[in-house]
């Protein structure tokens, strides 16, 4: 599911970056014992500039790609996780040409984000959402 705050900050950042846009990425299909597993995003930057339709399987397999995991919220350990795990699961599952990361955030954190930089993630601040966001039903994790 679309979210009403988190999709347009990943738009914003790949009208930066280019390339094909897959929004809510099934990297792990459910099935027993197993959890289904999400993307917020993966940008096939050497594709077509477009955002794929939903479901639209495309191969990852060969491709520069970029990784964005994103929170309307500022940079948290959640985010950081979600950023390095997907990661991990695209290397286990593909055989990109390269691979970055991208934890999208609406604030930074002087302490987390050399954490971030050390696991290879790129923190990257949309300054247009406006800090602190509108909470959900529950507060945000730090």
């Amino acid at each position: 599911m679309l979210s009403q705050l988190e999709t347009p900050m990943t738009r914003r950042y790949w009208q930066r970056v280019g390339g094909t846009l897959l929004e809510e990425y099934l990297v792990v299909p459910r099935s027993p014992g197993v959890a289904r597993r999400l993307i917020d995003a993966v940008v096939i930057v050497d594709g077509d500039r477009r955002i794929a339709s939903m479901g639209e399987r495309i191969s990852l397999d060969g491709h520069d790609l970029i990784v964005v995991q994103t929170k309307s919220y500022r940079l948290g350990m959640y985010l950081m996780g979600q950023a390095l795990f997907s990661r991990v699961l695209i290397e286990d599952r593909f055989t990109p040409k390269s691979i970055r990361t991208v934890a999208l955030c609406a604030a930074d954190d002087a302490v987390l984000r050399p954490i971030a930089e050390r696991f290879g993630i790129e923190v990257v601040v949309d300054e247009l959402v406006t800090w602190p966001a509108k909470p959900r039903s529950t507060s945000a994790p730090t």
